[in-house]
């Protein structure tokens, strides 16, 4: 029997999505919505205030605790009041409540914490479960591995998380487990991207808990607490449309009203018999927050979470009171109250606001930055722990690697001559990674450190698959080793070896150009490629070497050279630092010879050139003493005691200038903390900026937050433009907010903004674009000028909870040294992103180095591609998965803006057949972007905002033919293949 509706079903799987045939019903196949037809629902009183109480627990997946600890429950060191945070004591008690009474109902988010749990339970336990998930009792809301970060994660990580998270519960649940609602109650803004992903995987509305106060009054007065998100300027409406509320009291019970055992208020006292009896206090209490609530949303519904972080350890305390409360306000309809109390899940709620047929307020911009005082931004998390946050992006990098080569690699590459790999780790530890108190920075120091262990064990996992898999590409076992610290100049084999070979990896499906740098202890090396031609090389401070990677692996041998173009040389001398300027055939670059500072920045094809300044600075952090505000910079809030930042030196000394056919660089030294190389690469069109910033000295006793800021003549007017979780850009304006008359009480904290991949200014003929290597704050304070902060060390805790500041020790415990990239471009606005588009894809999706000593052996095939051709410039295969034994998850996606490329942004097609060189396509279909619904039966609720949507570029009707995608700009596609190996 079916165990939705029960009838008697044959019953069958689509990609771990379960549906049926209906006997009887000349075996019409039936979708399953639990939830859809509102069978599960509570009723509700048309002519009465509902009050839908939602019963849940947030439990974050690591913040002050580690994610073992808060899923056992066991103490940190020096952290005992924590020790009742046991996430499996939570799911063994509410599910035994839920049993006591049918109309008890429980939310449950995080499914990294619910999988383990899962696994641990008896036959008989998950029998139960099953059946409050089929009965809507339990619902799972949200569903991904974790509750992501909204300002520090990047989409492709986002969707990856999520996706992890809804198959399991797809595979155990089948419709019945698949989240409706999306549920951010916790993140410290919200990202316009993450509201687009959303919609696209398929939610009917999403609600979060943390608001700007100032957005917040405005909404509260207005009746706007509740709008629709028009997530997406590229996509046809309604497909990034999402109905988005604010929940009331964060995430939190009104005061008065929480009954765990972590909470003090007074439980329901029935008796009458006893002198502290106090029905009558509380309902009346009760009755006077939900009217109060009711004020400031626009329907009879208002919903209250009853719970907060780590909380129904003891669920008894909970249901019983909340059972007394619901009796007590409900029997007092008899005598004329107007008030409903009911148990619910947001999705219930989210029905009834659809139900009511209202006209909402349209939302296109997004919330960032979230501020919850006059002094209290939330902004600099956006920055903090840099050396985590690029770890985790180069970590996302080496997933996508480790997956497309589980495809490629076949059977073998999870058992094979190295042994047994797997990509599952990685992905848990990814997923993990993107929770909102880890790539965020703003956990605690031993809970970073376990993030970081996770990653590398993942890491560990998928080495053995890439060593597998090439081992079967390549035809050669031999053993290869992947240099772990070539940031710091590592690589023992490199380093002793008098002839190695380098395969590359490139998991991007186009063809790229990689600069590599090589330790080496020889003075002399002749590179050559599979026909024996020499490779432009040059032996200094390192080995480098310029290559155009295709598709997908070769090795070194069997490169295809970039070749050398016309070169241009200018005058050089370090003489009293007087380095003028150097060029290659794209860009040239001045440097001022008095300061040593870069000048200007030329752009050879356009010929274009702004002055270009750049220098280092850092903001001497708040420790809360002063009259303004007590409130100090922490882990999560930047708060600058002065809006002028201190200079670490006003000029730097020009230490070596390197001159070859491949790299010019110069390196500048700003203090003993502060250095830079400034870079160009012939064949480039970008300018590096590699900087290492660290240990920041604190000895003076000042906390700093370190910036690089770049002044130019561009006429910026106040304007800057930042990415949307690596995917759309945004205008950001200075002291301005699209949504309300904003009243700047942070003239540096208040105008700062995420970015994940970019962030540019321009004016009608100039823009200057910078690409990051991880996501870091930005903010443009001045006409022309950009800033990006790069590292911050404070010394106070900023009262959000961490409990430490945050100064990270690094390795020698003087402070952690941080070192990254900043890529530079300035075309023409118009022409722009044909730039920066491709540069920011080629920085999150890097190639795999590894290395074999001596001479690859004679019938080694030194070139693979997994691709049949490059794909076009405007396609970017997002996703290359194993998705069971027999089929592979692709996700194909259009990574141009509508309108802001004349070349790219337009429709293109994309025939899956012809994509792959060793695979066959045997089948194809269409699913959402988190691969738990088929395409072709997803159905969202419609809303209404009353306004004409614009349609800037409508989606194709169809596609040419079944194996053609047709991809338009900003979209995203995603398939299950039936593959076979040829």
């Amino acid at each position: 029997r079916c165990e939705c509706c029960g009838a008697v079903v044959i019953q069958a799987r689509r990609g771990g999505v379960f549906w049926h045939w209906h006997n009887g019903c000349g075996l019409k196949a039936c979708w399953h919505s639990c939830l859809g037809e509102g069978q599960s629902c509570p009723a509700t009183k048309p002519s009465m205030l509902n009050v839908h109480l939602v019963p849940h627990t947030h439990d974050d997946v690591g913040w002050l605790k580690t994610v073992d600890q808060y899923y056992h429950g066991g103490e940190a060191l020096f952290m005992s009041d924590l020790k009742h945070a046991g996430v499996q004591y939570i799911l063994d008690s509410v599910i035994d409540q839920l049993q006591k009474d049918p109309a008890r109902r429980f939310i449950y988010v995080e499914t990294a914490f619910f999988y383990r749990w899962w696994r641990q339970q008896s036959q008989n336990t998950r029998r139960i479960v099953t059946q409050l998930v089929n009965e809507g009792r339990l619902e799972f809301i949200n569903g991904g591995w974790c509750m992501s970060d909204e300002a520090t994660t990047h989409y492709s990580a986002v969707i990856d998380q999520m996706t992890l998270g809804l198959r399991f519960l797809n595979d155990t649940f089948g419709e019945c487990g698949r989240p409706r609602v999306a549920w951010h109650i916790d993140p410290f803004g919200h990202a316009r991207e993450h509201a687009s992903i959303f919609a696209q995987m398929g939610y009917d509305g999403f609600f979060f808990g943390r608001l700007d106060y100032q957005d917040k009054a405005r909404r509260m007065k207005t009746k706007e607490m509740e709008m629709l998100w028009r997530a997406s300027e590229s996509l046809t409406p309604p497909l990034a449309d999402l109905f988005t509320g604010v929940l009331p009291n964060g995430y939190n019970p009104p005061e008065g009203f929480c009954w765990d055992q972590s909470c003090n208020d007074a439980p329901i006292r029935d008796d009458p018999d006893l002198e502290d009896y106090n029905v009558d206090e509380i309902v009346q209490r009760f009755l006077n927050v939900s009217y109060n609530q009711a004020a400031f949303y626009k329907t009879n519904h208002i919903i209250m979470t009853m719970g907060s972080d780590f909380q129904y350890e003891n669920a008894n305390l909970w249901y019983k009171n909340m059972d007394k409360l619901i009796k007590y306000v409900n029997a007092l309809q008899a005598k004329g109250s107007k008030v409903n109390v009911l148990y619910s899940t947001p999705s219930c709620y989210l029905q009834e606001l659809n139900l009511a047929n209202l006209t909402w307020p349209l939302k296109t911009d997004d919330f960032f930055p979230y501020a919850d005082d006059a002094h209290d931004f939330w902004t600099g998390y956006f920055t903090s722990r840099p050396a985590l946050k690029l770890y985790e992006r180069l970590s996302n990098s080496r997933l996508q690697t480790c997956n497309q080569l589980e495809v490629l690699g076949g059977p073998k590459s999870t058992s094979g001559p190295f042994g047994e790999g797997d990509s599952d780790t990685m992905s848990k530890a990814m997923g993990v990674a993107q929770h909102h108190d880890a790539v965020s920075g703003t956990e605690k120091q031993h809970v970073a450190y376990d993030y970081a262990r996770r990653l590398a064990t993942g890491w560990a996992h998928c080495e053995v698959l890439v060593r597998n898999s090439l081992a079967v590409l390549s035809g050669s076992e031999s053993p290869r080793v992947f240099c772990e610290n070539l940031n710091i100049s590592v690589c023992p084999l490199t380093e002793s070896s008098q002839k190695f070979s380098m395969n590359v990896y490139n998991p991007l499906g186009r063809t790229v150009s990689w600069p590599v740098r090589l330790p080496v202890n020889g003075s002399l090396y002749s590179v050559t490629d599979t026909k024996g031609k020499t490779v432009d090389s040059q032996v200094g401070n390192y080995v480098c070497m310029s290559f155009k990677l295709i598709c997908n692996i070769y090795d070194m041998k069997s490169s295809s050279l970039l070749l050398l173009l016309s070169v241009r040389w200018f005058h050089f001398s370090i003489n009293n630092k007087s380095v003028l300027m150097y060029a290659f055939k794209f860009l040239k670059v001045t440097f001022d010879d008095t300061t040593g500072l870069l000048s200007s920045l030329t752009n050879l094809e356009t010929n274009q050139t702004i002055r270009l300044t750049q220098n280092f600075y850092w903001y001497n952090a708040s420790s809360g003493n002063n009259k303004e505000s007590r409130q100090p910079s922490g882990a999560y809030i930047f708060r600058p005691n002065s809006s002028d930042p201190f200079v670490i030196n006003k000029t730097a000394e020009i230490q070596i200038v390197t001159v070859s056919s491949t790299v010019q660089e110069v390196t500048q030294w700003f203090s003993p903390w502060v250095s830079q190389v400034v870079r160009l690469y012939e064949g480039h069109r970008e300018l590096e900026l590699e900087w290492t910033v660290g240990p920041v000295p604190i000895a003076d006793g000042l906390g700093k937050e370190v910036i690089t800021r770049l002044d130019t003549d561009i006429e910026s007017s106040d304007y800057f433009y930042t990415d949307s979780n690596g995917r759309e850009v945004l205008e950001r304006r200075k002291d301005y907010r699209p949504t309300w008359d904003l009243k700047q009480t942070e003239p540096i904290a208040g105008n700062y903004y995420p970015i994940n991949s970019r962030a540019y200014i321009k004016d009608d003929k100039h823009q200057l674009t910078v690409v990051t290597d991880r996501s870091q704050g930005v903010s443009s304070i001045y006409n022309g000028s950009l800033e990006i902060m790069l590292h911050r060390r404070l010394l106070y805790d900023d009262f959000r909870g961490v409990g430490e500041p945050l100064s990270e020790p690094g390795e020698f415990f003087d402070g952690l040294v941080a070192r990254g990239r900043l890529l530079l471009t300035l075309t023409p606005p118009n022409m722009a992103a044909d730039v920066h588009r491709p540069l920011a894809q080629g920085m999150v999706l890097q190639p795999l180095l590894s290395f074999q000593d001596g001479t690859p052996l004679a019938n080694t095939k030194l070139e693979f591609s997994g691709l049949q051709d490059a794909l076009p410039p405007a396609v970017h295969l997002l996703t290359l998965s194993q998705w069971d034994k027999d089929s592979v998850l692709i996700r194909l996606e259009h990574q141009y803006q509508a309108k802001e490329s004349k070349t790219h942004s337009q429709p293109i097609t994309v025939n899956l057949q012809k994509l792959f060189s060793t695979l066959e396509v045997l089948g194809a279909s269409e699913m959402s972007l988190g691969a738990n619904q088929w395409k072709e039966d997803m159905n969202r609720l419609q809303w209404n905002t009353g306004t004409k949507a614009s349609k800037p570029l409508p989606l194709s009707a169809k596609d040419p033919s079944p194996w053609e995608v047709t991809l338009n700009p900003m979209e995203i596609r995603t398939f299950l293949l039936q593959l076979r190996q040829l």
